[in-house]
């Protein structure tokens, strides 16, 4: 085997190959659980959960879905922000040898029926705020067992006392609409309910998670997760980082997406460390969680470190206990990266992952040679290539560019229902990344562009033509085309370009509610230009290239102007 040039760049005790337990994702957290059962596990809100009490709750949760039929090959969808209930739910259905279904709770109504049917989910365990969504589309799904839990489950006292009284005030809050049957039971009463079910036989090679990327029919695709996986990827990031048992780790990246669902929540607990849980991210809340609470590590995207910098009365918090600062999903601006180190001591390292990798598969060094605007090396047992454009077959020479392939015990299984798109993916034990690099002579990799067309808006990844199928069910849009354009505080976000029908007006704003109504949030465009035509190639294809170099030119002339 060929000597890796990465291999020279490791930092001092971060091994160049590891060995993974041959074992399931419930019992690899355990086992580093159950050695320390008084030791805080979880934090959240000021609520302590040890790792006893965790793994405890674990046992009674999987107990008691047992007994309402839930087993081993079934797949559970959870539809919750992050909180306790996600953690214990998340191993309990690991421990049962069925697989998590991880949904956005963002999700409209299409979407989640979509994942529902493709994935064939038997159960739901949701967000009692969600229930008014859940009721519009169960009849469609013909889900078996819903679970609902409120955050005020595992809020600490006052707080989970005055959480009724803000709900029935605040009404921008859903209604909760919860249909009490034979088939819907609240989180605590099944808890009540749970003892430690009969162990599984569950092998490695056995779907652990699902995890969808996008979100509509025909776009969407279920990448399938096994237990070996994510074993295998909380053990290369916790060699990395070098985590430890007495490392505190600062989860505000959503759970349900692979880069939180590892770093924040499989690694540290793989390691008997803690978990300190925001449901969602706010800069000054962030900054107040970490002055009070004193995290060693946390993981986020470019758009937090933003807005954490920009904060007025940042000088107020003490940051400093943060040794450690891994950064994913896009490009960070190198401003902030030097800002921030200078704030907190803690350098913010560039990284790159994936879901169909689990997530993370490289990072810049913590100690040793950094290079800004890479991302970085492989972490042990990965190894990259960059390959040529046309057929994928040809290895290119350093600092030329190429699609950027992985081989490591992470893979994917492969995309759920879609054989034919697994097969052009996976080729060989390697995986096509459809990204664009360049590596340099020490195998650290520039990403220049992507192959596909893919966006990325606060941390969550966007196909364009998702957007384009909904804006074209607009009834006086004839041609549309959704775009991602950079943005100088938020990273990318999302600018349509429609041509109305004959004889029709279109109003931009009546358009951007059209889309927040067919798809999450976050994918919805922020701006909708309406154009005579839109610039085509000479077959007739949109040039969706060409609408951003526009953008970009003229955001460029507008700063060298002063704008």
């Amino acid at each position: 085997m060929t000597r890796h040039p990465w291999l020279d760049c490791y930092d001092p005790g971060v091994p160049h190959t590891l060995d993974y337990p041959d074992t399931d994702i419930y019992s690899f957290v355990a086992a580093a659980g159950k050695a320390s059962p008084d030791k805080t596990a979880v934090l959240f809100m000021g609520k302590r959960l040890a790792y006893g009490e965790l793994f405890g709750l674990v046992e009674k949760l999987a107990g008691a879905l047992a007994a309402r039929g839930v087993g081993q090959g079934d797949r559970v969808v959870l539809l919750m922000p992050n909180c306790p209930q996600f953690i214990i739910a998340f191993y309990a259905v690991a421990r049962l040898g069925a697989a998590v279904v991880l949904a956005n709770p963002l999700n409209v109504e299409r979407e989640l029926i979509f994942k529902f049917q493709d994935s064939g989910a038997k159960a739901l365990i949701a967000l009692d705020l969600l229930s008014q969504r859940v009721n519009n589309i169960r009849a469609e799904v013909g889900l078996e067992l819903v679970v609902y839990t409120s955050l005020a489950d595992y809020l600490p006292f006052p707080l989970n006392l005055l959480y009724p009284l803000k709900r029935r005030l605040d009404k921008k809050m859903p209604k909760v609409a919860i249909r009490r049957d034979g088939r819907t039971v609240m989180f605590k009463e099944l808890l009540a309910q749970g003892g430690g079910p009969p162990r599984a036989a569950i092998k490695p090679t056995d779907l652990a998670a699902l995890i969808y990327s996008g979100g509509t029919t025909g776009v969407s695709k279920g990448i399938m997760l096994s237990h070996k996986a994510l074993v295998a990827n909380a053990s290369q990031v916790a060699a990395w980082g070098q985590v430890r048992a007495d490392d505190k780790l600062l989860a505000v990246l959503p759970l349900f997406h692979g880069f939180g669902m590892s770093v924040c929540m499989n690694t540290p607990l793989s390691r008997g460390g803690a978990v300190i849980l925001l449901p969602r991210f706010e800069a000054g809340e962030l900054a107040r969680t970490v002055a009070k609470y004193k995290p060693s590590l946390f993981a986020g995207v470019p758009t937090m470190f933003i807005a954490i910098k920009e904060l007025a009365d940042l000088d107020r918090y003490d940051l400093t206990s943060l040794r450690g600062i891994f950064v994913g999903a896009a490009p960070l601006p190198l401003a902030v990266m030097h800002e921030f180190a200078q704030r907190t001591g803690a350098e913010l390292i560039e990284g790159y992952g994936l879901t169909e990798a689990v997530t993370a598969v490289s990072c810049n060094p913590f100690q040793g040679t950094k290079k800004p605007g890479t991302i970085g090396i492989p972490f042990p047992d990965v190894e990259w290539r960059v390959m040529d454009l046309a057929q994928g077959e040809k290895e290119m020479p350093r600092g030329e560019a190429g699609e950027l392939v992985i081989r490591c015990p992470e893979l994917m299984s492969g995309y759920l229902n879609q054989p034919e798109l697994t097969a052009r993916t996976l080729r060989d034990g390697w995986l096509y990344t459809g990204d664009i690099g360049v590596m340099d002579e020490q195998g650290y990799v520039t990403i220049v562009d992507r192959k596909k067309d893919l966006v990325i808006v606060s941390g969550f990844n966007v196909f364009p033509s998702e957007i384009d199928e909904v804006l074209h069910q607009h009834p006086q849009v004839a041609e549309a085309v959704a775009v991602g354009l950079p943005h100088p505080r938020k990273g990318e976000y999302i600018k349509a370009y429609v041509v109305a029908k004959a004889g029709q007006r279109i109003d931009p704003q009546e358009v951007i509610e059209f889309c927040k109504k067919n798809l999450s949030a976050y994918m919805a465009p922020k701006e909708v230009e309406v154009r005579a035509e839109l610039p085509k190639s000479m077959i007739g294809k949109v040039l969706r290239r060409s609408l951003r170099e526009e953008e970009e030119k003229k955001w460029s002339e507008g700063r060298a102007a002063g704008a």
